[in-house]
């Protein structure tokens, strides 16, 4: 499994783009991805990386849609091949699941 942190940062429409991200986070929910947002960004859980990608492809269009001149996205993927890989089993590693 893949577990992959997402940060959208919309840029060029006002100071506070809140209400487009919490439709990006819906959005990233309807993709039927497992979604963990958090204040800073949105842990996904997904089969492959395709899944994940076009998720995030999604999203940023949808933002771009909404008006914003730009988006600036930032991902970091964890895949592992040698076990079940989750953010339930990462928790329990450090003791906070």
């Amino acid at each position: 499994m893949i577990v992959a942190d997402v940060t959208f940062y919309p840029i060029g429409k006002g100071v506070s783009a809140g209400e487009t991200i919490k439709a990006a986070i819906s959005k990233l929910k309807e993709s039927g991805l497992r979604c963990y947002p958090n204040s800073m960004a949105t842990v996904l859980e997904g089969k492959t990386l395709d899944e994940v990608f076009m998720a995030i492809s999604k999203v940023e269009a949808y933002i771009v849609s909404q008006g914003f001149q730009r988006v600036e996205t930032i991902v970091k993927v964890d895949h592992r091949v040698d076990l079940e890989n989750n953010v339930e089993r990462k928790l329990k590693a450090i003791g906070e699941a």
